[in-house]
């Protein structure tokens, strides 16, 4: 019996190829924090874990990450 290990998926490849072609803006911090005053608002405990995370995304220094 002959396999290979990591066994890649015909659907990876192609992901892996547009998420490295293609990197979404991220908004600016004053409307994601505006989210995030929105979901703490409705006791949206996803949203506020959500827009929370993208704020300090947003706010990181580039050579971090991106």
């Amino acid at each position: 019996m002959t396999s290979r290990w990591p066994v890649r998926r015909p659907t990876e490849h192609a992901a892996l190829r547009a998420v490295c072609r293609s990197a979404r803006p991220i908004p600016p911090v004053p409307a994601l924090m505006a989210a995030l005053v929105d979901a703490v608002d409705r006791r949206d405990l996803e949203g506020v874990c959500l827009a929370s995370h993208r704020v300090v995304r947003a706010a990181a220094p580039k050579e971090f990450g991106e």
